[in-house]
């Protein structure tokens, strides 16, 4: 390879030990991810609804890839988590799902399932009369309440689409800001489980209307919200932005929706994805509050400094390590190959744009590949201009398309000069109508 500055010498050398039988000068990290997914440490991270549905999503693809095993753990912590509740109706799902494989202590409980049904009716005819009193006394505090115990109700059994509009409804009762506040959190919160994002938007900037009464724990819950509907709308630089601004005050306070954990590996892989070098630096590694974060998912941190340090090796193989876990992820499944091919093609920019000339073969060494693979990643991303190079198919040499320098310095010259020829004309042709006064003659002459 020919470097094509002198400075860049240090990178030159770290791209080179990486990919050709260089790791040995260098410690490697030990890769943390190669492991299966421990289903009951991930469920711990999470509360309520959100928790029965990210076991019951890994049952379900599980179930896609023949892993019973691992499918009947998550259905059965998934029964027992929806037994300490009161949806019916999902229960009912589940037991359907696990269909005997788990025994007897997993079969329908039929008495269990109707006394919670009948329970549930007696409190709704309980909160009708309530609330019916309350429109009666015109007091819209009580009112609000009761349309809030409401939106409880119909999201604790499972009736989300009767719970957001309970939630909404309070609206028009709310007399504080944090009243405010509280039905945008509810809607937001049955919004995310329904998979309606734009609802998510548009509740999270009503509540971005009230500065005065958000505190540091509710501004975080509204920008992993944000993140969440970002990432949704394939928006991945706007989710790592929104990811990178919360705080690591939020903690476990939003464990209903999203853990801390989370936000590291959503915003991490987003910011990789789509920021430039400086960005990465500015915003993720150096980040400190973004790097509390970091600290809980160390194979995310690593590869992310991998990457800035152009160990690309290093980097792919904790992506790869990584991947089946994240494909059993509720929110992340459908954009891990989007983000994986956005690195990755990055990492191929990145690495080729010291040099004059690269090999492939050693390049191919770097990214685990062959150089035919190799070749027509390269090929693509010649064609979408994104690598400004030509290949040599026969000795399997790639060459960069520098510009020439000295030639776009004499254009943007020319151009300047043509800019301020014609700058200086309009002021002199402006300054003879002033001296002549042809305004004034003009206007003149129409009276």
């Amino acid at each position: 390879m020919e470097g094509d500055d002198e400075n860049s010498g240090s990178m030159i050398d770290e791209i080179y030990a990486n990919g050709d039988g260089g790791d040995n000068n260098r410690t490697r990290k030990p890769i943390f991810s190669g492991d299966q997914l421990d289903i009951e440490v991930y469920a711990s991270l999470y509360v309520r609804r959100t928790k029965i549905m990210r076991l019951l999503f890994i049952a379900d693809r599980c179930g896609e890839k023949n892993n019973t095993t691992m499918q009947l753990e998550a259905l059965r912590m998934a029964y027992d988590e929806i037994k300490k509740g009161e949806n019916t109706q999902l229960y009912r799902e589940v037991v359907q799902k696990i269909d005997g494989r788990l025994g007897p202590d997993y079969d329908l409980d039929v008495a269990w399932a109707e006394n919670v049904d009948r329970r549930a009716e007696q409190k709704k005819e309980k909160l009708e009369n309530e609330l019916n009193a309350y429109r009666t006394n015109l007091i819209k505090e009580s009112i609000r309440m009761g349309y809030n115990d409401f939106g409880d109700f119909y999201y604790a059994h499972g009736q989300l689409g009767d719970a957001f509009k309970s939630y909404v409804r309070t609206r028009d009762y709310c007399t504080t800001s944090k009243h405010i506040i509280h039905m945008c959190m509810s809607a937001i919160l049955v919004s995310i489980e329904m998979g309606q994002f734009s609802h998510v938007t548009s509740y999270v900037s009503k509540a971005e209307q009230a500065p005065e009464s958000l505190d540091l724990i509710t501004v975080s819950k509204l920008r992993c919200a944000a993140g969440l509907a970002n990432l949704e709308a394939k928006k991945y630089k706007h989710a790592a932005r929104k990811f990178l601004e919360t705080s690591p005050d939020l903690g476990s306070h939003y464990n209903e929706v999203i853990a801390p954990q989370d936000v590291a590996t959503y915003g991490g892989l987003c910011a990789l994805a789509t920021f430039d070098r400086t960005e990465l630096k500015n915003k993720v590694i150096d980040n400190f509050n973004f790097r509390n974060f970091l600290e809980l998912v160390p194979e995310v941190r690593e590869l992310i400094n991998d990457f800035y340090s152009s160990h690309y090796a290093s980097c792919l193989e904790y992506l790869g390590n990584l991947k089946d876990n994240l494909l059993l992820d509720i929110h992340l499944h459908d954009h891990v190959e989007t983000l994986y091919d956005q690195i990755r093609h990055k990492a191929l920019i990145q690495y080729t744009h010291p040099f004059v000339s690269v090999d492939l073969n050693m390049m191919a060494n770097a990214f685990k590949t062959t150089v035919a693979g190799l070749q027509k990643e390269l090929e693509a991303l010649i064609t979408d201009n994104q690598i400004q190079a030509r290949i040599d198919s026969h000795n399997k040499i790639l060459y960069a398309r520098h510009a020439d320098q000295r030639k776009a310095t004499f254009q943007r010259v020319l151009e300047t000069g043509r800019v301020f020829d014609r700058n200086v004309r309009d002021m002199l042709l402006r300054s003879n109508l002033i001296k002549h006064e042809y305004n004034l003659r003009a206007s003149s002459r129409k009276h």
